[in-house]
């Protein structure tokens, strides 16, 4: 059975620092595109980073970007997004997902699977 499985998420200050990781389970990650979405309740889903398969290109939301970096560790069968400087606003359930591609784009659109995410909040 095909999996995402995100992890990472917790309680942090504003100015903190999180990790995320996204592990695939049932399949090889290294022949597909990552990315990183949230949502926070009531609200729409944002895309807000992107990866392709071998690493080589990386894109980020406006809202995210010099805060967040997206890696990847095909070996380990995972991505990663390292936050920091987190904001209040940053405060959302994180997902992962996969397309069927290397790279398309990174238009956030024609994802197949989807892990089940993992809470964020930024507080003090």
């Amino acid at each position: 059975q095909l999996q995402l499985v995100e992890s990472g998420g917790a309680l942090v200050q504003p100015g903190g620092s999180l990790r995320l990781s996204c592990v695939a389970a049932g399949f090889t990650l290294n022949a597909y595109a990552i990315a990183w979405f949230r949502q926070v309740p009531g609200k729409e889903r944002e895309g807000i980073s992107c990866i392709s398969s071998s690493g080589g290109s990386t894109k980020y939301a406006a809202s995210v970007k010099g805060r967040f970096t997206i890696s990847r560790d095909n070996a380990k069968n995972t991505v990663y997004l390292q936050m920091s400087s987190l904001k209040p606003e940053d405060t959302a359930v994180y997902y992962c997902a996969k397309v069927d591609t290397e790279w398309w784009g990174c238009t956030y659109k024609g994802m197949d699977y989807w892990g089940k995410g993992t809470l964020v909040t930024v507080s003090s």
